[in-house]
């Protein structure tokens, strides 16, 4: 009995030295989930924008807002530094942030609101009746949170960003607070 489990543990322990090693990532591996799988929507440019736009670039999707006061430009602005620590490779990061907010955010106030970042950033606007459905394919909450004068609002969101490979398929989720040194490890892994 003692010779049979050790000679399992010695096949397994052969087998794994044969399998290449699995890249590690500091964002959560999505690698084959069944979700986040895409979007078909227009750009601030008018433009209809789906994830085969964009092979040979590895693209990160935020969802969010401009009225945001801290999540959405926090995010938008590590992904200015993410693009710079890649050097020449910064080129193949494209950033698609995606409007939870329709109503508010028109194409002309989306474009002067990407040009703060970044000119290749991309801002998506779904029509506001598809919304729901494309935040559940997303997994991504949000909420209007009426002020107490009724005259304004916020949205509450999920944080996070799915990032996708140079063909497309969904691969991290990097949350909110992970810092532009480790995003740009992963998409540089990514890029290889």
């Amino acid at each position: 009995m003692f010779f049979g489990r050790w000679s399992v543990y010695a096949c397994m322990c052969l087998l794994m030295a044969c399998t290449p090693d699995k890249p590690v990532y500091k964002s959560i591996d999505l690698t084959g989930a069944n979700y986040a799988l895409g979007f078909d929507l227009p750009d601030q440019f008018g433009q209809q924008r789906t994830l085969a736009d964009f092979k040979g670039k590895v693209v990160v999707v935020f969802f969010g807002y401009t009225q945001c006061p801290d999540f959405c430009p926090t995010t938008l602005s590590e992904w200015v530094q993410v693009k710079k620590a890649l050097a020449d490779k910064g080129d193949l990061l494209q950033a698609v942030f995606i409007t939870l907010d329709p109503e508010r955010d028109t194409p002309e106030l989306l474009k002067a609101y990407m040009a703060n970042f970044d000119a290749s950033f991309l801002a998506l606007v779904p029509p506001l009746q598809d919304l729901p459905a494309l935040a559940k394919s997303f997994k991504i909450y949000y909420k209007k949170v009426a002020s107490s004068t009724g005259d304004f609002y916020t949205m509450d969101h999920s944080a996070g960003t799915y990032v996708y490979d140079t063909n497309g398929r969904l691969r991290l989720y990097a949350r909110y607070g992970l810092g532009p040194a480790a995003m740009a490890a992963d998409i540089a892994q990514l890029l290889k």
